[in-house]
């Protein structure tokens, strides 16, 4: 098989764009009123992409341990705080530092692992698997805990009547709350169960269609593609099981009453 990477060249990239110029039209005729935020979208990921590029040949160049944990700690920041925005609730300081502890713990767990044990890369600082692997999984886990922060907040709004019955019939947090929590939690894991089951007949994966792209046996992608897939899938379950069963305790009081959930 071929080795030769197809470098694609600035006109080739502008020609892409197309693809945005329909979306735009589309919008406009149906009258949608999106185009400013395809823009601003397009652009943002534009910038960020080809700022990252030169970042990344850089780490990968130094080859510093160091700059390789920095990497790992701005990703990390970055998603905490996407959930902080993305996330529609008000959220208490103490749900805060839960979400960031849920998500380090479950992400940094699930990345040692995969990266110590199941590949064995040497030295264990490499850029060229760390950064790239730690990206998928911190991704897909933050995802994960934005679905879960929506779903226990939404239970406790929606299902307040039949918690606090609940507790006035001697249950305590926990029971009361189990269905709610447990809810939570599948909804946060489906999207990441649901990637699994069109994965290769329904879609190529991202990295699975790059490694052959470079020229790497689609053999070779397929054995990655099914090892980091299941590594996401670990990192999602560990990181939205720790917050749904750190998380909803912030929804009561320290005399185990339901605190109320604003709208």
């Amino acid at each position: 098989m071929s080795n030769d990477i197809m470098n694609l060249q600035l006109w080739q990239i502008g020609a892409a764009y197309v693809f945005i110029a329909l979306l735009l039209v589309i919008v406009r005729k149906r009258g949608i009123g999106r185009e400013r935020e395809i823009l601003i979208a397009s652009v943002r990921m534009t910038l960020q992409l080809v700022l990252v590029g030169y970042v990344l040949v850089y780490i990968f160049e130094s080859t510093n341990p160091l700059m390789t944990i920095l990497a790992v700690g701005v990703m990390e920041a970055f998603a905490i705080d996407n959930i902080f925005k993305r996330t529609k609730e008000k959220l208490t300081g103490k749900l805060k530092k839960i979400i960031a502890f849920s998500m380090v713990t479950g992400t940094l767990t699930s990345i040692l692992y995969f990266l110590f044990v199941v590949i064995r890369i040497y030295p264990w600082f490499n850029p060229q698997y760390f950064i790239p692997i730690a990206g998928m999984i911190i991704g897909n886990s933050m995802t994960g805990i934005s679905l879960g922060v929506k779903g226990i907040a939404d239970g406790m709004r929606n299902k307040r009547a039949l918690v606090e019955s609940s507790l006035m019939l001697g249950a305590t947090p926990a029971k009361a709350s189990k269905e709610i929590v447990n809810s939570a939690f599948d909804s946060a894991i489906l999207p990441t169960i649901n990637s699994m089951v069109g994965m290769g007949i329904v879609s190529l994966p991202g990295m699975m269609t790059g490694q052959i792209l470079s020229g790497t046996s689609p053999l070779i992608a397929t054995k990655y593609q099914i090892a980091i897939m299941l590594g996401i899938v670990g990192s999602v379950a560990l990181s939205v099981i720790l917050f749904v069963i750190l998380g909803y305790r912030t929804f009561f009081n320290h005399q185990d009453q339901l605190i109320q959930v604003e709208d």
